[in-house]
C-alpha cells in the first residue's frame, strides 16, 4: 500500500530570549551591579558557570542560586521564610534534593502507566494514621504542577484533614461544602502561591457523616467535572484500615497509590489494604516507602 504524505509547512523559528542568571540575581536584589561585574570577570576568566563562580566567591548563597535558576528555567520553587507552605513540602523547598528526585521518578511512572493512557485521577492511601499519606499526596501534586500539568489536590480525608495546614490556606470552604451545594466551585478551589498550575480543594466544613457524604453521587459528579478541567487530580484519603471512606474514594478515583512508612507499616497491613480494594473498581499502581 502506497501513501502520500504532504510535506509539513515550514514554520518560522521562534526564539525565546534567554534571561541571563546574572540579570535575574540583580533583579532579585541578591547582588549589586559591582558584584555582577566582579563575578562576570571571574566567570570569563575561569570558564565556569556564572552561578557556580558567584557561590564560590560568596557573593550569593546556594539558596539564592536555586531561586534564580528556577526563574531562568520557569521551574517554580518556594523559599523557607518567604512562603506559607509547610517545611514538610520538600518538593517545593528542595526540588533538587534526593526526595524530590524520587518523586519525579514516581511521576514519570504514573504518567506512563496510568495518567498517560487511562485516567487523570489518583487516590493516595495508607493503612493507618501517621504513615505519611497526606505529605506524599501534597508533594506529588507539587511535582506534577512543576511539570506544567494543571494539577488539583483534593483533601478527601474528612476525618483528619491537613492539606489546608500544609499549604497555609487556613480554614476555608472545600469538598464537603461543594458536595452539599453550599458554595461555588471557584470559591472552594484555592490557588497556591509560586505554583500557578496547582489548585487545592480543602476538606471544608467537618461533616458528621463523611462516609455517607463520599458515597453519594455528587462526589462522583464532582470528580468527573474536575477531570475535564485538570490534567492531574491527586486525592488524599483517610487510612484504609481505620475508615471505610478510603475505599470509597479509591474506587471513585479508579487508580490508587499505597503510601507506607519504613520501619512502621507492617507487611500484613499492606496485604489487608490490597484485600480491601476491589480489583474490578480500583487499580493498585504501586507502593511508596517513605523514611
Amino acid at each position: 500500500m502506497d501513501a502520500a504524505v504532504a510535506p509539513r509547512a515550514r514554520l518560522p523559528r521562534v526564539t525565546r530570549p534567554r534571561i541571563r542568571i546574572g540579570e535575574i540575581l540583580l533583579n532579585m536584589g541578591a547582588i549589586s551591579e559591582a558584584d555582577l561585574q566582579k563575578v562576570l570577570a571571574a566567570h570569563l576568566d575561569r570558564g565556569e558557570p556564572f552561578g557556580k563562580v558567584a557561590v564560590a566567591m560568596k557573593v550569593i548563597t546556594e539558596g539564592e542560586l536555586r531561586t534564580a535558576l528556577s526563574q531562568q528555567f520557569a521551574y517554580p520553587i518556594a523559599r523557607i521564610g518567604e512562603s506559607a507552605l509547610s517545611p514538610m513540602l520538600a518538593a517545593a523547598y528542595e526540588p533538587f534534593g534526593q526526595y524530590a528526585e524520587g518523586l519525579r521518578t514516581l511521576r514519570s511512572q504514573l504518567l506512563m502507566r496510568w495518567m498517560g493512557e487511562h485516567d487523570c485521577t489518583l487516590a493516595v492511601c495508607s493503612a493507618r494514621s501517621g504513615e505519611g499519606c497526606s505529605t506524599l499526596a501534597a508533594n506529588l501534586a507539587i511535582v506534577f504542577s512543576q511539570l506544567g500539568e494543571r494539577t488539583l489536590l483534593i483533601d478527601a480525608n474528612l476525618r483528619n484533614p491537613v492539606q489546608h495546614h500544609l499549604f497555609g490556606l487556613g480554614e476555608c470552604d472545600g469538598l464537603t461544602d461543594l458536595i452539599k451545594g453550599a458554595t461555588r466551585t471557584e470559591k472552594a478551589l484555592r490557588k497556591v502561591a509560586q505554583f500557578e498550575a496547582l489548585n487545592v480543594l480543602c476538606a471544608g466544613t467537618p461533616p458528621p457523616n463523611p462516609q455517607e457524604l463520599l458515597s453519594r453521587l455528587p462526589f462522583a459528579q464532582l470528580l468527573d467535572e474536575m477531570s475535564g478541567r485538570y490534567d492531574v487530580i491527586i486525592i488524599d484519603t483517610p487510612p484504609l484500615l481505620e475508615f471505610a471512606d478510603g475505599q470509597i474514594v479509591a474506587a471513585r478515583a479508579r487508580g490508587c497509590l499505597l503510601g507506607t512508612r519504613r520501619d512502621s507499616t507492617r507487611l500484613i497491613d499492606i496485604a489487608r489494604m490490597k484485600a480491601q480494594l476491589d480489583p474490578n473498581l480500583t487499580h493498585v499502581l504501586g507502593t511508596v516507602i517513605s523514611g
